[in-house]
């Protein structure tokens, strides 16, 4: 008896540990799959230069293949004051050019609650990100009465202090909102202060690659569950020449204002303006919620240089092992990747060493190469945009993956002598190009490195299908559905009755009018390109916050709609 009770303990022992090994096996499971969950891109918004305001029209710009380079416009700073093609002139810098944004100096401060007074003391780049981050919400269908009080986190990434220095030559005009108007950390807090969101929030300086070092701390936060939700991105102006000042001295800026990555005759790069920001959430929440899914954010890295032959010298093995890292984390071969935006500035020893470390980072002995990997960057178009030039890069690639072509890089004609392809992956797209979607899926790398040594690098790919949403069947349906009569004719009663509701609101009356007027512009007069009437309305009417100045438009067609929205405005 002894023996058998001896026995049965013993297997109960066994089981007891075997089940504590299942379970710990589980819990490493879900920690595994929580660190590598793709993490889903759910709203975009941007201003850059050339007269993008929004997704649409910076797609429009890159495929049409066109340079937002300018020369200084008078409002900035007087050009003719400033230059001198003579590097060593003291306070001169040997450009004319630039990328810069319309209408900084305009703001709605009370559409966000904000006194005039505040507003004046704000810096534009503070004014500018409130906008865009507002787009982008509004891009995601993510209402702010909603968000408030959630666990959203903000990463921002910046890097220019012109309006600090402006504020503080005549020290007589400090007042008490100078302070949270001029310091980098607020552009950030205000937007977490204001949208009560109590995520982390944080901005990010690593110069260059502030913006995409921000996407990926976002990325960390999101998988470690500090976040539910993520707004990323960077935002830059120039506000004054100092800077381009400084660049001149140190020899890094083009004599014709022009980013000619990659090619032979590149000299430097041209400084400009922007902001981008994306809206990130767990694929698994975004799914769950319905929210539309523009792209995924499979994995990304960030290292350093260490010491090189200077504080501002790259570091071919740093981006090597920085691609490298970013692709394992990723879960992709090097041989699914179709397209790598670079960092590419246009600068004769950066280019270089940016390929070269490519080029390891991608080599596959034995493996079909050339051509396979299409390699560009945005700066060819809009110029280096400083702290928002990491996410100018990933929306590019969002929006090249979504279409399925990869636009041109401009001014590129003859291969810079210390590059080579040959026995690479890379090809340069000279015009607008199609991006096949090798094995059913298309990824991509973006690039970005910073000043000071500090690099990023993330891997995306291509929006999961999702499929069409489901709504309950209308009044109009189940009437037509317990009628007697046929299939088509039912289906006409029911298109004949169905009517939607399409709610706007705004803060005054002259905006309500505006965005009435920006709906039947949107509208056109080609259905077939529009979504469905009720998606329109649904959208309109729960993935969107709501103002105190309304309208109600009732309309069982698009036609109708447009007839409406024209009476309302006349």
């Amino acid at each position: 008896m002894d023996d058998i009770s001896e026995q049965t303990g013993y297997k109960a022992l066994l089981q007891q540990a075997f089940l504590k090994v299942r379970e710990m096996q589980a819990k490493l499971d879900a920690a595994e799959r929580a660190r590598t969950e793709p993490i889903a891109v759910v709203g975009i918004g941007c201003r850059f230069p050339g007269g993008v305001t929004d997704p649409d029209s910076f797609w429009q710009l890159l495929r049409e293949g066109r340079d937002a380079v300018t020369e200084v416009p008078p409002e900035r700073w007087d050009v003719n004051e400033y230059y001198d093609p003579d590097p060593e002139t003291p306070g001169k810098m040997t450009t004319r050019w630039g990328s810069f944004l319309d209408g900084v100096e305009e703001f709605d401060a009370r559409f966000f609650g904000i006194s005039p007074r505040e507003a004046a003391a704000m810096d534009p780049q503070q004014r500018l990100l409130l906008e865009v981050a507002w787009e982008a919400l509004e891009d995601a269908g993510q209402t702010v009465e909603k968000l408030a009080g959630s666990k959203t986190g903000i990463f921002i990434g910046v890097y220019s202090s012109d309006y600090s220095l402006l504020n503080y030559i005549d020290r007589t005009l400090i007042n008490p909102y100078t302070g949270s108007g001029t310091m980098r950390d607020i552009v950030a807090n205000r937007l977490a202060y204001l949208f009560d969101l109590q995520g982390p929030s944080m901005t990010v300086d690593t110069a260059c690659s502030s913006s995409l070092v921000a996407v990926h701390l976002a990325c960390q936060s999101l998988r470690s569950r500090e976040s539910d939700m993520a707004i990323t991105g960077g935002v830059n102006l120039i506000l004054s020449p100092d800077f381009c000042i400084g660049s001149t001295k140190m020899r890094v800026l083009a004599a014709d204002g022009r980013c000619k990555t990659f090619d032979a005759s590149a000299d430097g790069t041209v400084f400009g303006e922007g902001c981008g920001v994306v809206v990130l959430k767990r694929l698994s929440d975004a799914l769950a919620a319905g929210d539309h899914i523009h792209a995924l954010i499979r994995g990304s890295a960030v290292n350093h240089d260490g010491r090189t032959n200077g504080l501002t010298a790259p570091s071919m093995l740093s981006q090597e092992e920085l691609v490298r890292r970013a692709l394992r984390n990723a879960g992709v071969e090097p041989s699914q990747v179709g397209y790598v935006e670079a960092h590419g500035t246009g600068t004769a020893l950066g280019d270089p060493i940016e390929v070269e470390a490519l080029a390891r980072a991608f080599a596959r002995p034995g493996e079909p190469r050339a051509g396979r990997c299409l390699l560009g960057a945005v700066k060819s178009n809009i110029g280096h945009i400083g702290a928002a030039a990491g996410i100018a890069g990933l929306i590019k690639v969002v929006l090249s993956a979504q279409r399925g072509e990869v636009p041109a890089n401009l001014h590129f004609r003859e291969l810079n002598p210390h590059i080579s392809l040959e026995e690479t992956p890379f090809a340069i797209p000279t015009t607008l190009q199609p991006w096949p979607a090798g094995g059913g899926r298309r990824y991509a790398g973006v690039s970005s490195f910073g000043f000071g040594g500090t690099n990023a690098h993330v891997v995306l790919e291509e929006a999961p299908e999702q499929g069409a949403s489901s709504q309950p069947a209308s009044n109009a349906t189940q009437l037509a559905a317990t009628t007697p009569a046929t299939k088509a004719e039912s289906e006409d009663v029911a298109t004949a009755l169905r009517v939607h509701l399409l709610p706007l609101s705004a803060r005054s009356p002259e905006a309500l009018r505006a965005l009435a007027a920006r709906y039947l512009e949107y509208l056109g007069a080609d259905d077939s390109t529009l979504p469905e009437l009720r998606d329109l309305c649904y959208t309109a009417g729960a993935r969107r916050s709501h103002h105190q100045h309304r309208l109600c438009i009732v309309a069982n067609s698009y036609e109708q709609l447009r007839q409406r929205l024209s009476a309302y405005l006349d």
